[in-house]
């Protein structure tokens, strides 16, 4: 039987869980917010992991026949975003069941109840069919891997569609319902769920028209040949994969041993000798993916850390801001929705920036004053957001000098190593501070360096401290 190793980074804002096997080869990847209730993250993030494996070893079992025939790894990718809509659709239908309950215990006169309740139902039933579409044909469970954002953003432009007034009332049963119906573990059959996606897709292809119309399907992606290969012979195709599908449905994921990490550790219900630091995990998992990482900054959603490692991948020195969230993932999401935009908007905004206007202070509590300030001074937000950015990576940039500056290949991990923004006001201090020869590092599994981390220590069973001399190195 063979063997698997589980990591486990509960963050602040992000839950996440990597599953390496005995060759150290990532297999599975699990993302989820951090609800109040730690917990069931974990439990989501690491049961994520465990459907995402399972298509990690069908791809590998079909290695050969993915890279000769294209219609099959069309097939496969296919059934995987459809799985994730299938998953999506019984959440969905759990918080529906979630709003109405929210409705009939807030609104006590029936003809009021009645009345939010019917906007409830068309809300759901406007947007239930976009987000199929998006998750068949627009790989949205790729795109945008968190239920509550997909589902709040859909929810959103359908109310800002009825009167103003119905806006305080259906926001009010959304707000209330949204964290119940997130902390709840829904267990999933994964064979049953697989089958369903299977149907879907036989509907998807026996949909499409006989020849492709200029070069857009209706109510589709654009041309696509790996598509019309597969309409041609769709059922050929399923029957022929549907053994070894079934065959990955049964495969029991035995997991030798687990690591637990990130700022809500302490809260995972994982034996004591099973938990490590976020900063030991991260330098570990930034150290495997590139060897010749010798500094790492790590900006969190709570906290940045700036870590030097050797060349084992075992943490020299560290400085650490954990005092408050400024310039860090809560920071960003808070000037977001100050600025009533997404989180996703934000670096491509700055991005725009003619100019980086000077932020007084990265303070959350003080971001939204200064930002009403800045735009009734004139200042457009682009401009805004380009100093915005620029003064959290200066803060880290301190952190970095205090940690002994930057050696060799530096690596950037964290959620908020995904804001192009940040990665370009970073690039360009660094090697304004330590040379254009510098090796800077960012990884499409940034956000999974901590849980990458804790699965290299869960598989290497070592025992490792933080540098004691540095233990209480912490900055404002």
């Amino acid at each position: 039987m063979s063997k698997y190793y589980l990591g486990v980074d509960l963050g602040s804002t992000t839950s996440k869980a990597i599953i390496i096997n005995e060759q150290d080869e990532i297999i599975g990847r699990g993302i989820t917010n951090t609800r109040a209730n730690y917990s069931v993250a974990a439990d989501i993030a690491r049961d994520e992991a465990v459907y995402d494996a399972r298509f990690s070893v069908l791809k590998k079992n079909l290695e050969a026949d993915l890279k000769a025939r294209p219609e099959y790894r069309k097939y496969i990718n296919d059934l995987e975003s459809v799985f994730r809509y299938e998953q999506f659709k019984v959440r969905l239908d759990r918080l529906g069941d979630e709003l109405v309950k929210t409705c009939r215990d807030f609104f006590q006169e029936p003809a009021r109840q009645e009345e939010i309740l019917g906007h409830l139902r068309a809300i759901r039933r406007a947007f239930k069919p976009k987000i199929k579409h998006d998750y068949l044909y627009n790989d949205l469970g790729a795109k945008n891997q968190f239920f509550r954002d997909i589902v709040s953003e859909k929810y959103n432009e359908q109310v800002a569609l009825l009167p103003i007034e119905l806006f305080e009332p259906l926001m009010t049963v959304w707000d209330k319902s949204i964290t119940p119906a997130e902390n709840e573990v829904v267990k999933f059959e994964f064979k049953t769920l697989v089958h369903e996606a299977m149907e879907v897709l036989k509907d998807k292809y026996a949909n499409l028209p006989d020849e492709p119309q200029g070069t857009t399907i209706v109510d589709g992606p654009a041309f696509d040949q790996e598509m019309y290969l597969l309409k041609g012979q769709f059922d050929t195709v399923a029957d022929s994969l549907r053994e070894r599908i079934d065959e990955v449905a049964g495969l029991e994921f035995h997991i030798a041993n687990m690591t637990g990490t990130g700022y809500g550790r302490a809260l995972l219900p994982f034996p004591e000798d099973c938990i490590r630091s976020e900063i030991l995990c991260h330098a570990f998992g930034a150290h495997a993916v590139f060897p010749d990482t010798r500094t790492v900054l790590d900006i969190g959603g709570q906290d940045t850390k700036a870590i030097q490692v050797d060349q084992y991948g075992l943490v020299t020195s560290f400085q650490m801001n954990d005092r408050c969230a400024a310039g860090c993932g809560r920071y960003l999401g808070y000037i977001a929705d100050e600025m009533s935009i997404s989180l996703n908007e934000l670096g491509p905004l700055a991005l725009k920036a003619e100019k980086e206007v000077n932020i007084c202070s990265t303070c959350t509590v003080f971001a939204g004053a200064e930002l009403r300030e800045l735009t009734n001074l004139g200042e457009k937000r682009e401009d805004i957001l380009g100093g915005l950015h620029k003064a959290i990576i200066m803060r880290a940039m301190s952190l970095i000098a205090r940690s002994g500056g930057v050696f060799n290949e530096f690596t950037f991990t964290g959620g908020v190593a995904r804001n192009q923004a940040v990665i370009k006001y970073l690039t360009q201090l660094v090697r304004e501070n330590y040379g254009e020869g510098i090796t800077i590092n960012i990884h499409t599994d940034s956000i999974f360096m901590g849980a990458l981390g804790g699965a290299m220590f869960a598989r290497r069973n070592v025992k490792a401290e933080l540098p004691d001399q540095k233990k209480s190195a912490k900055v404002a």
